[in-house]
């Protein structure tokens, strides 16, 4: 039974995380105070994203902060309508912990 419950929380932990998120701001912080930036399921709690990124990337992480990003109104025509809401979190590595989230850098 026990491999069945770490089965099913490892899979849990894969759908933690949905995407990192790349934008002026998030490399900005990831070069001033070693964080990553990623987009992370509505229900996940922030021992939920420590388990997922050092299960996924093989790093240590030291302190996770988690916000929720509120979904933008945008107009159609007459109608008005809604983004989805979603989280956002910012996952601080220790120190000499490095992620690469850039594929196919150095050739």
């Amino acid at each position: 039974m026990s491999d069945l419950t770490t089965q099913t929380t490892s899979i849990k932990l894969l759908k933690t995380l949905i995407a990192p998120v790349v934008s002026e701001k998030s490399t900005y912080v990831g070069e001033k105070n070693n964080q990553v930036v990623f987009r992370v399921a509505e229900n996940a709690n922030k021992s939920e994203i420590k388990a997922a990124v050092e299960l996924i990337f093989k790093v240590e992480v030291e302190k996770v902060s988690v916000i929720r990003v509120k979904g933008k109104e945008k107009r159609y025509g007459r109608s008005i309508g809604r983004r989805r809401n979603w989280r956002k979190a910012y996952v601080c590595l220790k120190p000499g912990q490095e992620i690469n989230l850039v594929a196919g850098e150095g050739s």
